[in-house]
Formats: structure tokens, C-alpha cells, sequence
């Protein structure tokens, strides 16, 4: 994590309930600094114009005047993000630009600090760059950032990691490898194990990954859908 001591945050929402609703969740969560609260995309890039960069955005989708989702695609250098909405159908676009989580309406506490947790899971993946797996192929060693990990394949005796650049095959049970990967990992397959952060589609039994698709298990569908608030 970073070394000062709190998540500075932005709250984004046209309903006056809405941020009463997260401002007295930030209050109550030490670990967040609210720096303010906007009541339109409009009003919220002017505040990041003035003042610059934040950790994080809460983040209304349907709003006025240009939705959440628009706002936040046009950001330059975008802060993490937890949109929060009352509309579950919108759940699935906000995955497809890496959100931390998605909130239904009304927000209960328990599950706010569930999205928090993620969005300090994530401040410390940013800041680890030495967050890697060395792996065996053949006689070499390939030292692998898990950020560049799209997704993991079991291959028989051999367990296949795929990267953008290469694949790498190596000698290990499939459950033993995925063990070792950070939470932003989740298997929704017996023999695979995907990149939450690089996800960009569901549909049906399928995710896509980057320009991969992924089988859902039927075994693993509750748990996948439960994983992104579905």
C-alpha cells in the first residue's frame, strides 16, 4: 500500500440520498478521505482539473447531463473506480472497464467495505511492482508480473499461464499454481483460473478476457457471478 495512511475519494451522484448514503460510509471507514462530493460528471472533472489527481471515484452511472460509465471512459489516467447505482443491468459495463466493484442500491455497510477491501487489494498490486510468480519451463526460469497474467489453463500434468507476449508450460498441478495467485484471480472453470482485472465481457457461460473467451463451469457459475455482484 502507499505509504500515507488513507484512500483519498470522490463521490459522484445526483441523488442527495445517494451521498448522504456514502458520505456517512466514508466517515465511518478510516482508511477513506472524502475530498468531495459532485453532483455531476460536469462538476466532478472540474474538481480533478483543480485539484488534480485522486485514488478513487464512488461513481453514479445513470446521471444527468452524461452517464458515469461515459465520464469515466473519457478520463485521462482514470483512478480506481466503485460505481454504485440502482440499476443491476448496468453491471456488466462497468466490468468492462476494470471497476473495482459494482454497488446496488440501496448500499448495505457490510457490502461498501467488501468494494473497499478490493480498492486496498488493488493500491497494494499497484504499488508492488515485485509482485511476480517464477516459473520452470523446460531448464529455463520465467519471472511472471501477475498484472500481465490473463488467464490460467490446467494442461494435463502441466499447467499452461498465458501473458499477452508468450505462454509459458509448466510442470505443477493446476489447484497448486492457482494457490499462489493474488485474490483478483478467480476460477471459473475446473481448468481455469482468469484475471479479474482483465475481464472486459460476459455472456451466458463464456468470459472474455482481453481477446479470449473462457468457459463457465456450471460448478463454478454461482461463485463466478457472486464475484462481480451479479
Amino acid at each position: 500500500m502507499k505509504s500515507k495512511k488513507s484512500i483519498t475519494c470522490l463521490i459522484v451522484d445526483d441523488e442527495l440520498s445517494s451521498q448522504r448514503v456514502l458520505q456517512h460510509f466514508v466517515a465511518e471507514t478510516k482508511v477513506l478521505d472524502l475530498k468531495a462530493t459532485c453532483n455531476n460528471a460536469p462538476e466532478a472533472f472540474k474538481y480533478l482539473q483543480l485539484h488534480g489527481q485522486i485514488d478513487l471515484l464512488f461513481l453514479d452511472i445513470n446521471m444527468p447531463q452524461q452517464s458515469g460509465l461515459d465520464f469515466y471512459k473519457n478520463l485521462k489516467n482514470p483512478p480506481q473506480v466503485i460505481f454504485t447505482t440502482a440499476y443491476p443491468q448496468y453491471a456488466v459495463d462497468g466490468f468492462e472497464v476494470n471497476a473495482v466493484d459494482y454497488l446496488l442500491k440501496p448500499i448495505a455497510y457490510e457490502r461498501f467495505l467488501i468494494a473497499i477491501n478490493k480498492a486496498l487489494s488493488n493500491e497494494t498490486s499497484l504499488q508492488n511492482d515485485d509482485d511476480f510468480i517464477v516459473l520452470k519451463e523446460n531448464k529455463a526460469l520465467h519471472k511472471v508480473f501477475y498484472k500481465d497474467i490473463q488467464y490460467v489453463e490446467a494442461f494435463g500434468d502441466y499447467v499452461k499461464l498465458h501473458t499477452e507476449d508468450k505462454t509459458i508450460i509448466t510442470h505443477s498441478t493446476f489447484s497448486k499454481l492457482i494457490e499462489n495467485l493474488p485474490n483478483n484471480f478467480l476460477r471459473t472453470h475446473k481448468s481455469f483460473s482468469i484475471n479479474l482485472n482483465r475481464m472486459n465481457h460476459l455472456s451466458g457461460n463464456q468470459i472474455t478476457v482481453d481477446a479470449h473467451v473462457i468457459p463457465i463451469g456450471q460448478t463454478y457459475k454461482q461463485s463466478v457471478l457472486k464475484a462481480l455482484n451479479l
